[in-house]
């Protein structure tokens, strides 16, 4: 019996190990970086049995060509002069399957939040604008 149990555990051990990932996808949570905060970049790995894997830099290179990465998060200066930035991450396991893409610059300064009364204000005259 024991040896049953030893067989089937190294089976399914074998077997768990044996996904692999097949590709990489970057979600990006927004269409711009902003300069002088971290900017999370999301990456999730394919696995050869279709489901996904969250991807962090245990199994990731992220190189760029300005900017500095802190795990995940890239780090962009407040004096930063480009439009855009160069992202490249790269698989550790296997270097041939590799992303790269541009992400723009944030350009314009945020402004103070709308209250609840403005909001709801400008969506009053939108409506009333569609009568």
């Amino acid at each position: 019996m024991k040896i049953h149990l030893l067989i089937l555990s190294l089976v399914v051990s074998i077997t768990a190990t044996a996904q692999k990932i097949d590709s990489i996808y970057v979600n990006l949570y927004t269409d711009s970086l902003k300069k002088g905060t971290y900017n999370y970049i999301n990456v999730d790995g394919m696995l050869n049995t279709g489901h996904y894997l969250p991807l962090d830099t245990t199994q990731l290179t992220f190189t760029v060509n300005a900017g500095k990465f802190t795990g995940n998060s890239l780090w962009v200066e407040p004096d930063f002069k480009g439009k855009k930035i160069l992202i490249r991450v790269v698989l550790k396991s296997n270097p041939a399957i590799v992303k790269e893409f541009e992400m723009c610059i944030k350009q314009l300064p945020d402004g103070p939040l709308k209250t609840e009364a403005e909001v709801l204000q400008g969506m009053r005259r939108k409506n009333g604008k569609g009568k």
